[in-house]
């Protein structure tokens, strides 16, 4: 198959280096960010021949470019340590999600807050869905006064970042942590030397097949699946 000479190669990210630089003078910074000035480019490169340095263009779009004397082997070296360790100390968005019925069972609910409470110090959001069935759709004011309890009972660890709505048969809430909370949670993994999440997460913490009724309302029974 005959190659596309039309077509470029991969657009380089890294920046010109030495003999790469092509402009005739460039705004030269020493190793230590001293301003040298504008000189030409050949001057330029003996400075950097002179001290043993790299002479790296850090601000091509400038006119005339910047350039810098340093260590350029070094600077890619430390460069990536940086990004490995923030990768490492970065916690992505987590939302897990929590299932309850507008007339769960008291038992039950201290059961869901629990891992609501639990999910917000990990520093992750919960979609908090509360699930209506028969004529408990006539009834959106259960389930609203539910999701407010929650939240005034987990003010301390998080707040409401969307306020309850209905969807279809059912009514959701989204709780994420307070900063301080967030942080702790992040600190905590450093602390432990645990690995970041690599993407978003879904956890659904729902009733379980076949529960039981007890006094006229429906129980349910904490069941964590699904990260």
């Amino acid at each position: 198959m005959q190659k596309d000479s039309t077509r470029g190669g991969p657009i380089s990210v890294e920046p010109r280096v030495n003999e790469q630089i092509r402009a005739r003078e460039v705004r030269l910074v020493g190793p230590e960010g001293e301003q040298v000035g504008i000189v030409p480019l050949e001057r330029a490169l003996q400075l950097a021949a002179d001290v043993d340095l790299d002479l790296v263009e850090v601000a091509p779009m400038a006119r005339p470019p910047v350039c810098k004397l340093m260590d350029f082997g070094k600077f890619k070296y430390e460069s990536a340590l940086k990004a490995r360790e923030a990768r490492r100390n970065q916690q992505q968005t987590v939302i897990k999600e929590m299932k309850l019925r507008p007339k769960i069972d008291p038992h039950d609910y201290e059961t869901k807050k629990g891992h609501v409470v639990r999910f917000l110090k990990a520093g992750d959001k919960v979609k908090v869905t509360i699930m209506f069935r028969g004529r408990e759709q006539s009834r959106p004011e259960l389930g609203y006064r539910l999701l407010r309890r929650l939240e005034s009972e987990i003010s301390e660890l998080g707040y409401v970042e969307a306020a309850p709505k209905q969807d279809g048969r059912n009514m959701i809430m989204v709780l994420a942590p307070h900063r301080a909370t967030k942080a702790a949670a992040v600190a905590a993994t450093a602390s432990r030397g645990g690995a970041p999440r690599e993407r978003a997460a879904e956890e659904s913490v729902a009733p379980e097949a076949g529960e039981t009724a007890a006094a006229g309302e429906t129980g349910t029974t904490a069941d964590t699946s699904g990260q």
